[in-house]
């Protein structure tokens, strides 16, 4: 349910067609928080969620605005502008997910700040490939140029070191986020754990990496891991993220 906004970007190929979907939920939002849902199975669902949970309205715009910003389809300026991004979309999620699960805590806010930032960074990694394929590269063009790499550089794969080195230092970015993230854990309460082991993937693809010396493109990174499940089990299993 949480991905209609991700999606309006993908599924579109003009951007006055993006803006007026985003539109639409925008409006939508509105009139589900006055009780009036628009006659569409997604609103329908987030109506019933908002109304259960006391979802915050702030949390679901914020979203929407900045996949809105998204739609100009260009490469972040530096890593800052990439870690606002993730923050008000992916902690934004785990902000309602902590409001699903009954948790209101400061410690687990600080944590799902820091982990969607990780989620966000490390899905730009992630996603560079096919992007990449599609003559489009949205890394941080301030480390992009601190390394000598060109988008050309990307879009033909490329295994330089430069390139390599710019990957590290987004990955290692991402890395940062998952430690301080972890730094709050004695104080999370329990309950927050299952909006947290969102961490075991993050921290499976940037290990994966790692083992390839940063090479995004390399062919094993686009295979999913399958002790994925056993290492969520093990996880959930301790409580810990």
């Amino acid at each position: 349910m949480w991905n209609w906004p991700r999606q309006v970007k993908d599924s579109v190929s003009q951007k006055t067609i993006g803006l007026m979907r985003m539109q639409f939920w925008k409006t939508a939002v509105e009139e589900i928080y006055r009780d009036n849902p628009p006659k569409q199975p997604v609103s329908a669902e987030l109506w019933k969620a908002v109304r259960k949970h006391s979802l915050t309205k702030r949390w679901l715009l914020r979203i929407i605005t900045e996949r809105e910003k998204d739609l100009e389809d260009r490469a972040y300026r530096n890593l800052q502008e990439l870690e606002s991004y993730a923050e008000n979309t992916q902690s934004s999620l785990l902000y309602l997910l902590l409001e699903s699960l009954g948790v209101k805590d400061v410690h687990a806010d600080h944590a799902a700040s820091h982990i969607g930032k990780a989620h966000g960074i490390v899905t730009c990694l992630r996603a560079t490939p096919y992007n990449s394929r599609r003559r489009k590269v949205y890394l941080p063009m301030d480390i992009c140029m601190l390394h000598g790499a060109s988008q050309e550089d990307f879009i033909r794969g490329s295994q330089e070191q430069s390139v390599r080195d710019v990957v590290y230092d987004i990955a290692s970015q991402a890395h940062v986020h998952l430690q301080h993230a972890r730094s709050f854990s004695k104080n999370v309460p329990a309950a927050a754990m299952p909006a947290f082991l969102l961490t075991v993937v993050l921290e499976d693809y940037l290990q994966r990496v790692r083992k390839v010396d940063f090479d995004v493109f390399h062919p094993s990174l686009q295979k999913r891991n399958p002790l994925l499940p056993l290492y969520l089990y093990l996880r959930s299993w301790k409580s810990t993220y």
